[in-house]
């Protein structure tokens, strides 16, 4: 699996007073699909969400918004280390602070004492700023990450890496 994020060029701005977090359910995946083929050149499939969602040491959540899925975070646990997979906002309700909701709720359920891990493309500065404010730091590179343009992903972490 490769890891997803939306391409921003802005950092974040102030957090929507209406958006609810809640844990992620296989109803929400219709919802959920049509964001990611919106959001993402190389899009997950419906077996990808339903994989990482019945993963029970993993922290799945949704964004919602009178009840209508307006974002979603997959991050799933290996071992001792928690690895953002995919984060994703509808690209009309992008920087509104969705994205920092989603992950901080995250932070929130796996304990903010855990190591956390994600790849981001290089090219997006957005999510790169977004994810520095979140206190995650530059690690190093993956050559080629991504197989839609071979581009490269900067891997950042938040609490000691993993290496």
């Amino acid at each position: 699996m490769t890891a997803n994020e939306p391409q921003t060029t802005e950092s974040p701005i102030t957090l929507p007073e209406e958006v609810a977090i809640r844990r992620l359910t296989y109803g929400d995946l219709p919802g959920v699909l049509s964001i990611e083929r919106r959001a993402f050149p190389a899009p997950w499939s419906l077996a990808m969400f339903v994989l990482e969602v019945s993963k029970p040491s993993g922290v799945c959540l949704a964004a919602t918004v009178d009840g209508v899925i307006v974002g979603y975070l997959v991050c799933s646990r290996y071992a001792d280390v928690f690895h953002l997979m995919n984060v994703a906002v509808d690209p009309d309700r992008r920087r509104r602070g969705v994205a920092i909701r989603l992950i901080d709720r995250m932070l929130d359920e796996a304990g903010r004492d855990q190591r956390f891990t994600l790849e981001v493309r290089v090219s997006n500065h957005g999510a790169i700023a977004m994810y520095e404010q979140l206190g995650f730091r530059r690690a190093g590179r993956r050559r080629r990450y991504y197989s839609d343009n071979n581009e490269d992903a900067m891997i950042m972490w938040l609490g000691e890496p993993g290496f």
